[in-house]
């Protein structure tokens, strides 16, 4: 009964993390901002360890089913 909420907050935070990080890649390949006004380095380095982050926690609560 307590599996079924770890598998979706899991894929929650896995499809988020995985998003992020394309999204980051993409966006850094065309040459784009990653965000307004934002130096360039930081925001790319912030939004990978933010979607990192996420994929681990999706792991994390995989694990705990």
């Amino acid at each position: 009964m307590e599996s079924g909420p770890a598998i979706f907050v899991g894929t929650v935070f896995a499809l988020f993390g995985g998003a992020l990080l394309g999204w980051t890649v993409v966006r850094l390949r065309q040459g784009e901002p990653i965000a307004a006004g934002v130096n360039r380095v930081a925001s790319a380095t912030v939004a990978s360890v933010a979607g990192a982050g996420a994929l681990a926690l999706g792991m994390w609560c995989f694990t705990r089913v």
